[in-house]
């Protein structure tokens, strides 16, 4: 039997974040708003979840899972981004919706959210609920879409709930999420700046900010 928590004034009550918390470590699947759309997650540590996160949305396990970590501090503990770009991005857009691909530390996160040459994409969003929740979780966590693959983001959690039903284990609802575009996805990781999916934040703004240091 799935659970719901509801958003109050956006926000969770420190309990109901303990709680949640607690039962992702354990293994528990969420559904949760973002500051675009629903997310669908779970504790990125854990192999079992990234397989379920696959199985839910009937996507192809050898693609890559986006995370959300809950500060700076939580991004160097898991992944080692570019020395010198990667900074500077950080302090411009987050938190915030820019998705970076950077490298992946040894031994911390299992095979199963890693991509090629061992990378994954990583952001910090700006919910104070949500950075708590992840950084009581102790780790990142899985935020791909919540939808089925190759159908457009959601941003109705009745929606959300109708597709997945009891087979998410912990659902946030914070009613309609503000949607519009998703988080912009670049890649930090090769001799360039690429964006691979422009979204909220234009690609000719990030470009900007790199040539202006």
């Amino acid at each position: 039997m799935s659970e719901v928590f509801n958003l109050k004034d956006f926000k969770l009550t420190g309990p109901e974040i303990s709680l949640i918390a607690k039962k992702l470590k354990e293994g528990a699947t969420l559904v949760y708003p973002t500051e675009t759309f629903y997310g669908l997650g779970g504790t990125a540590r854990l192999p079992e979840v990234a397989e379920k996160i696959f199985q839910l949305k009937g996507r192809d396990g050898q693609k890559t899972l986006p995370m959300v970590a809950a500060d700076l501090e939580m991004v160097f503990k898991f992944f080692e981004p570019d020395s010198v770009i990667f900074p500077k991005l950080a302090e411009q857009f987050w938190p915030g919706p820019l998705t970076i691909v950077v490298k992946v530390k040894e031994g911390l996160l299992p095979d199963e959210v890693i991509g090629l040459g061992r990378t994954a994409a990583v952001r910090v969003p700006p919910l104070d609920w949500l950075k708590e929740l992840i950084k009581q979780t102790e780790g990142p966590l899985i935020s791909t879409s919540a939808n089925l693959s190759g159908q457009p983001p959601l941003d109705s959690f009745g929606e959300v709930y109708r597709i997945f039903a009891s087979r998410v284990d912990i659902y946030i609802d914070g009613g309609k999420t503000p949607g519009e575009k998703p988080s912009t996805i670049i890649d930090l990781t090769g001799p360039e700046t690429v964006c691979l999916r422009e979204g909220q934040i234009p690609f000719s703004r990030i470009l900007d900010v790199l040539d202006n240091f």
